[in-house]
């Protein structure tokens, strides 16, 4: 793009050789690119998402608390930024990595170039990185802790930088959902997204239901409420009786970051005794997990995690594949399970447990995102066979 056609609205790219930005990875490599988003550093685990769309809703998917996201499709930034596709108002994500400049936006609902997104949400950015050669790391050694780090003078202190990636203790045994988190009970409003009038009002609602919130996507919110839910949110560290004062007539568990056993501290007892109450119990991504841990399971670290729009996963019950959006880097041990416990989906890809269901009693999870925000909508009957666990009650 030429000065003469460049939009105002787009970033300054600096065309010196200088470097404005770093990625510093625990082991000493230091990446070097163009700075984009705002001024600053920040540490975290680096995993990749091979998403071709979706990148405002990734960005503010709590599950990426205390991650810094490499982009593998190249044309980030093409459909700009908008206030309706963000799925919490607080990022969680910690900066983003791109092949490309950030693609001037050409879409209808865009309302604002990302570049002036990242600045806003204070997040840092770095452009001009070999995003396929730092993927196939991720993927051969694991996902590393670094630094990304942004100054447009390209004045860095990189041995500083390289002790802050080395001293970070990583996601192994981090409680995170406590940092994003609703910080009081509320009452959601609202359905899924419709044209041509954007988000739809809250549909008449036969069933009650408690939502923890570990991390929950408004999608996830709306998804249940467009199923006829009428949902309460709780925060992550609310007890049984917090719960069970809404009198509600199903609990879901939502997705969220870290490490599930951590977590799993204060919430997997609150978990336990809603099993013996015998509500039905919907868990997604985070809630899956530490509803596997509640019934005697148990989880640990992936080597690289999964996080995309084009998971392939097998319903073993029917036969169906679905393609499914995900994002965790923690898996249950399938192993570990009860033998009142069956496995009900499984990835594709690695064999990983994609879902579970007790057989005496109306609970399930999956470990994938069937609200697809963003990805393909495959999965959306699992809200169904939710609300029809609440009609049998």
């Amino acid at each position: 793009m030429t000065a003469a056609t460049k939009s105002p609205h787009a970033p300054a790219y600096d065309e010196a050789p200088i470097a404005t930005a770093l990625i510093v990875l625990a082991d000493g490599t230091v990446l070097k690119g163009r700075g984009l988003g705002a001024e600053g550093h920040a540490v975290g685990e680096i995993c990749f998402n091979t998403s071709m769309t979706g990148y405002q809703e990734i960005m503010t998917d709590p599950s990426y608390a205390g991650q810094i996201i490499t982009f593998t499709f190249p044309h980030i930034g093409n459909v700009g930024a908008n206030p309706e596709d963000v799925e919490t108002q607080r990022v969680a994500a910690r900066g983003a990595i791109l092949n490309l400049d950030i693609t001037e936006p050409s879409n209808w609902r865009a309302t604002q170039h990302f570049d002036a997104w990242l600045k806003a949400n204070n997040l840092c950015a770095i452009a001009g990185i070999d995003t396929r050669a730092l993927t196939h790391r991720i993927r051969d050694l694991g996902a590393p802790n670094g630094v990304i780090a942004v100054n447009h003078a390209g004045k860095f202190d990189i041995p500083a930088l390289v002790k802050e990636a080395k001293s970070w203790p990583g996601l192994d045994g981090m409680d995170l959902a406590k940092d994003v988190t609703c910080r009081q009970t509320y009452h959601w409003e609202g359905s899924t997204w419709q044209l041509p009038g954007g988000y739809a009002k809250s549909p008449a609602a036969k069933y009650k239901v408690v939502a923890i919130d570990y991390g929950a996507k408004d999608n996830i919110l709306r998804c249940l409420s467009a199923a006829g839910c009428d949902v309460t949110v709780v925060p992550a560290t609310a007890s049984t009786d917090d719960v069970l004062r809404h009198k509600p007539d199903g609990v879901f568990l939502s997705n969220g970051p870290g490490d599930p056993a951590a977590t799993g501290e204060y919430a997997v007892p609150v978990i336990r005794d809603l099993i013996a109450k015998d509500l039905p119990i919907f868990g997604i991504c985070l809630g899956h997990q530490m509803l596997a841990l509640a019934l005697g399971g148990k989880t640990r670290k992936m080597g690289r995690g999964h996080r995309g729009a084009n998971h392939p996963v097998k319903d073993l019950g029917t036969g169906r594949v679905e393609i499914t959006s995900q994002n965790h880097g923690f898996e249950v041990v399938a192993e570990s399970l009860p033998k009142d416990v069956v496995i009900t989906h499984r990835s594709l890809f690695d064999d990983c447990v994609e879902g579970l269901a007790m057989t005496t009693k109306p609970v399930f999870s999956v470990q994938y995102h069937p609200e697809a925000s963003p990805g393909p909508q495959d999965s959306h009957y699992l809200f169904n066979r939710f609300v029809e666990n609440m009609a049998k009650k």
